[in-house]
């Protein structure tokens, strides 16, 4: 455990880590790439690995670049910001390669990476932990350091839209002044746990939520929702949302508008959508598009009238991007809020097409008697369930698009579906939706004989 070893970067994980090996054994080293050669300190054994962290990088990888973020190190949200950003796609294009092979037993082309239109300034959702110090009360509010919970704080972001950092600095500068306290995860104590921020790559319109540690609003909470308001440019509304459980979740099942809008717009794909502030979608709207732009193209190259089951539909994003090259959509998704924004959008848009079923996805499935084209899957990072691909496969006439941002359940979902069920995959396209992290979205198209 103590001894300083010198060991080069062979490969890159699935988790951010570059891989040595020594003695035989795999080694994961922190804040590495692979072509570099570093000496390292082990931290961590087992009997199958172990992790270590680089003391001094003898010989840096020919794809070894500057961050651009001085807090990239610190902070556990941009693992590879210190990697070009073309390398990048590569190394992601190679994860999914070996998920597809090693966990699905697939044989299957797998694309280049579609880069993401904008590598800073993307991310259009911050969700920020707050805390407080112990002995000056101040409050701190960033993401968690790797493999922490303790918060790094951040004063700017550059994956973030500007108008973010300055949201952000206000609320951490103020909220004393209104006796709002920082939370104490392990005591579970204080009031502010999370400040969420919705932002439009459309209007630049942002929805600040603050989720409290209480059940219920006090006139501090809501004259400082006001006060937010009041005192910033380009603020959509200000919400408050109640979790007083001593949970990792962000949010309660309870939130209220103090003032201003409950929602932001943004257009995507031609399309306006509104956006509440717990609804699912995704946090990179430029990339997103591509993949809008992918599936519309693919279904108007094989399809006339194409009737879609989009299913796990959030705001029913997919379901409203398709409605101009199908006949007909019909959209199932559990959380209500995300029905009636869908509802909403549709009034919007004078779409006529679609169909929303507030309804579990697997429940829907079983009681379902019409069959559809096409079956567009876009599941949580869990991936489907076994039962609910079985009735997915009974409902589908032609094809399967799986939208995934986990290689590893895509590709047990993908052996399922070959090994059980009889079907092909057609093509695998990969999307960086989430630039300098190890996360990479994918589309699948699967045929069903």
């Amino acid at each position: 455990m103590q001894e300083e070893l010198i060991v080069r970067i062979e490969s890159f994980s699935n988790l951010g880590y570059g891989i040595a090996r020594v003695n035989g054994q795999v080694v994961f080293v922190e804040n590495s790439c692979p072509e570099d050669i570093v000496k390292i300190k082990i931290t961590k054994e087992t009997k199958t690995y172990s992790k270590a962290v680089v003391l001094e990088i003898i010989s840096p990888s020919p794809f070894r670049v500057k961050p651009f973020c001085a807090m990239q190190k610190i902070c556990g949200s941009c693992q590879m910001q210190f990697i070009d950003y073309d390398f990048q796609l590569e190394l992601k294009k190679q994860i999914t390669k070996d998920a597809i092979r090693n966990i699905g037993g697939l044989d299957i082309l797998v694309n280049d990476v579609i880069a993401s239109p904008k590598i800073r300034e993307y991310r259009h959702k911050i969700q920020y932990p707050v805390s407080q110090t112990k002995v000056s009360k101040r409050l701190l509010a960033g993401y968690y350091k790797s493999g922490t919970h303790d918060i790094v704080n951040i004063k700017h972001c550059p994956i973030q839209p500007e108008i973010c950092d300055k949201i952000i600095d206000y609320i951490r500068c103020n909220a004393f002044n209104f006796g709002i306290t920082g939370y104490n995860e392990k005591k579970n104590s204080g009031d502010l746990r999370h400040v969420v921020i919705r932002n439009s790559s459309y209007n630049s319109k942002n929805l600040v939520v603050l989720v409290v540690n209480t059940s219920e609003i006090s006139e501090s909470l809501k004259s400082f929702a006001l006060d937010i308001y009041n005192n910033l440019s380009d603020i959509a509304g200000v919400c408050i949302n109640f979790n007083n459980k001593k949970t990792n979740v962000i949010f309660g099942e309870s939130t209220i508008c103090v003032v201003g809008d409950d929602y932001i717009e943004d257009r995507i794909a031609g399309k306006t959508f509104r956006i509440g502030p717990d609804t699912f979608f995704q946090v990179n709207p430029l990339s997103a598009e591509n993949i809008f732009n992918y599936v519309n193209a693919y279904i108007a190259r094989n399809f006339a009238e194409a009737t879609v089951l989009d299913a796990y539909a959030g705001i029913t994003a997919f379901g409203i991007c398709m409605s101009d090259v199908c006949k007909k959509v019909v959209s199932v998704e559990e959380n209500r809020k995300s029905c009636a924004l869908a509802k909403d959008t549709l009034r919007l848009n004078s779409i006529k097409n679609i169909e929303i079923n507030n309804m579990d996805a697997t429940l829907f499935f079983k009681q379902e008697t019409r069959k559809f084209d096409i079956v567009l899957l876009d599941p949580p990072r869990k991936g489907c369930t076994k039962e609910s691909l079985d009735e997915v496969v009974r409902l589908c006439k032609k094809k399967i698009i799986y939208v995934s941002c986990n290689p590893a359940t895509l590709a047990r979902d993908l052996k399922y579906l070959t090994e059980q069920k009889g079907a092909v995959v057609e093509s695998i396209q990969p999307f960086d939706m989430f630039c300098h992290t190890y996360h990479i979205e994918n589309v699948a198209i699967i045929n069903i004989c």
